[in-house]
């Protein structure tokens, strides 16, 4: 295979990262029986939470910096290419019917667009200026996070993002699965968990892939426990947008508030079937009016608005 023009050393730059290495131990494996190869494969995986373990500070630090912003009215921004980016949008599509974030609150950008959700797009990873497009697009403010994800670290559209958002003044955040990686490099707060070669030689969809998800699941869900998306662990800010949520926004109520079905019902009918609202009505003894002022004087914090009812 010879280098491209664009990147003559490219193929030097991927014999250097530990998510491309060989793993001459394993050229037999399509020799193996299909329940040993299974049996390896998830003993590889059993790897990965010990290595996002080692990056919890980091993690930490960086939920607490987004929360901040978030508290303001910022935003929380994925950008990434390939498996990176369908991962961002997932956990972006995802909070609004989990925590009832608004619209455009959390937003996942993948290279190439909603077509490379399921769809290779040809050379869109390798445009760090359609990064700042897609960004521009969403006219970023410093109040704004950009999340850069790359399993490599060095991917020209997670790098642009993050370089191009830093420069605009917002917070950035680099997700790689690398050390010495040239995306947490160019973001304020550099997270690199480092899973090593992959089952399959640079398949990064694998070890890589599940450690983005969980620190992505740690991002976006750990923000809005900050961000008093939740009480204690039950989903008060579910959207009850179908018949599941709905059973499980009166069962989220009954579990805050121990109160009995017919003042369950009364409750959310009388808070137009918000939970958390539903919830500060009955444990507060007040109206869905006065729920929902005390509820916004509290920042959408239901112990605050407990707090201040009780005073």
């Amino acid at each position: 295979m010879t280098s491209t023009p664009h990147h003559p050393d490219l193929r030097s730059q991927l014999e250097t990262l530990t998510t491309e290495a060989f793993r001459p131990e394993l050229a037999e494996i399509d020799r193996m029986a299909t329940l040993d190869i299974a049996r390896l494969m998830n003993g590889e995986d059993t790897a990965v939470p010990a290595a996002v373990a080692q990056r919890l500070p980091e993690i930490a630090a960086a939920i607490d910096a987004v929360a901040a912003r978030m508290t303001r009215g910022g935003r929380l921004v994925y950008a990434g290419a390939g498996t990176a980016g369908r991962l961002g949008v997932l956990d972006a599509s995802e909070c609004p019917p989990t925590f009832n974030t608004s619209p455009g609150q959390v937003v996942g950008l993948i290279a190439g667009g909603p077509d490379a959700m399921v769809t290779s797009v040809e050379g869109a990873e390798d445009s760090a200026d359609l990064a700042r497009a897609d960004l521009d697009a969403l006219a970023l403010t410093p109040d704004d996070t950009v999340v850069g994800v790359s399993a490599s670290g060095r991917t020209p559209y997670a790098v642009g993002a993050v370089e191009h958002a830093r420069a605009l003044g917002a917070l950035t955040i680099g997700l790689a699965c690398n050390p010495g990686s040239a995306l947490a490099a160019a973001a304020e707060h550099g997270i690199e968990v480092v899973t090593g070669p992959e089952l399959i030689t640079g398949s990064t969809r694998l070890k890589a892939g599940t450690a983005q998800k969980l620190v992505l699941n740690m991002l976006s869900t750990i923000t809005m426990i900050r961000l008093g998306k939740t009480y204690g662990n039950l989903m008060v800010d579910v959207r009850a947008s179908n018949e599941k949520l709905r059973a499980r926004s009166r069962r989220i109520v009954a579990l805050a508030t121990g109160a009995a079905d017919d003042e369950i019902e009364r409750a959310l009918t009388a808070t137009g079937g918000e939970a958390k609202n539903a919830i500060l009505a009955l444990l507060a003894g007040v109206d869905g009016p006065t729920a929902a002022r005390l509820l916004a004087g509290s920042g959408g914090h239901l112990r605050a608005a407990l707090a201040a009812a009780d005073g």
